[in-house]
């Protein structure tokens, strides 16, 4: 489901616009110094890059951008990919690289952690890096993302290919960042610092990740995410596409998988019986449903900045029940947040994409 929010967070609403992160106007910078650093760093990099693989966020593809090395990055041979495509809504995604093609930049959506994806993403590059290594006998190609886009992931991935396509390659780690050798390239990685212009581009940062939770607060963000939710209808998709588990029908215990919401990935131990564990398909269901009959009981107007107020401090009550989180006041608040951005961030509520495709402009 497409999932964008323009013009979403106006100031004064939830608190979200008295965040005071950019007090004074301007840009916001929710990062410390060395990250600047290190952003100057890569810039002088860049200036050797023979080829740039710029990560994104598949689920904000602009707002994972650092808007002020574009140029620089655009003067370079570059692709831009984008990563965690299983998270990303697919007809959403396909106007995003048709978006891209049109704007003249190379575009290719993948999963840092399949194989196969990210070997498709190596032919690429050797298939436009061929002619210059026709020439040059070592290559640069450096891949620079904001934090949390998956550059370590990808990297490490490409690492694991080469060793197996080229055995015996050498390896060396410094300042940080990761080099080796195989085939002609040297492979760099670098962070670069996210330009976040406004409130709301921040808030979508966070809510993909690339802003830690404890800048921004955990509150603010789930908040967020309910607001950007109710604004796109979303509940009654879950209820449309989902008819059957929304009226209550569970999946039977036998033969069931257990789940750590930790971390959202299968464990071992044999799980007894249903009473004893929240299935996580059980859990995303009833959240799902808390918040299609908070909305869809709701008599006031959710695009009412007071109104989609009160319907959200609703729907936290109702999320605290469907979560099973006992009442402890702003423990209890905090622990559904956690919770719900889990949810959200490891895919269980459904592929989203938060930015727009641009109507016209193509970006810079």
């Amino acid at each position: 489901m497409g999932l964008g929010s323009k013009g979403l967070v106006k100031k004064g609403m939830m608190g979200l616009g008295e965040m005071g992160f950019n007090t004074g106007g301007g840009a916001i910078n929710w990062f410390p110094g060395h990250m600047a650093a290190a952003t100057r760093a890569i810039r002088d990099r860049l200036k050797l890059a023979d080829f740039v693989i710029e990560v994104r966020d598949a689920r904000i593809p602009l707002s994972s951008a650092n808007q002020d090395l574009q140029p620089q990055l655009r003067a370079k041979r570059s692709l831009i990919v984008l990563n965690k495509k299983d998270l990303a809504n697919t007809n959403i995604m396909q106007k995003w690289t048709r978006f891209f093609e049109s704007s003249k930049q190379d575009c290719l959506p993948i999963n840092a952690h399949s194989r196969s994806s990210v070997s498709k993403l190596l032919d690429l590059v050797e298939y436009k890096l061929k002619e210059a290594i026709s020439r040059e006998p070592t290559l640069l190609v450096m891949v620079v993302g904001v934090p949390n886009v998956g550059k370590s992931a990808l990297i490490n991935n490409i690492h694991r290919i080469a060793s197996s396509r080229f055995p015996g390659e050498d390896e060396a780690r410094y300042s940080g960042s990761i080099a080796w050798r195989y085939s002609g390239h040297c492979w760099i990685q670098g962070v670069l610092v996210p330009s976040i212009p406004d409130i709301e581009t921040g808030l979508k940062l966070a809510l993909a990740g690339s802003i830690k939770d404890s800048v921004v607060g955990e509150d603010r963000i789930a908040q967020y995410l309910l607001a950007v939710l109710n604004s796109r209808g979303t509940p009654f998709h879950w209820k449309y596409s989902n008819t059957r588990r929304m009226e209550g029908i569970q999946y039977e215990a036998e033969g069931k998988i257990g789940y750590s919401l930790k971390n959202l990935r299968p464990n071992r131990r044999k799980v007894p019986n249903k009473s004893d564990v929240l299935y996580i398909e059980d859990m995303v269901t009833e959240v799902q449903r808390a918040l299609y009959s908070t909305l869809s009981e709701f008599n006031g107007n959710p695009e009412d900045e007071s109104d989609l107020e009160i319907l959200i401090e609703q729907q936290f009550e109702a999320l605290q029940t469907a979560l099973k989180i006992p009442n402890k006041g702003s423990e209890a608040r905090l622990m559904v947040s956690k919770k719900f951005l889990t949810l959200f961030r490891s895919g269980k509520l459904g592929t989203f994409i938060l930015d727009d495709v641009p109507d016209d402009n193509p970006p810079s």
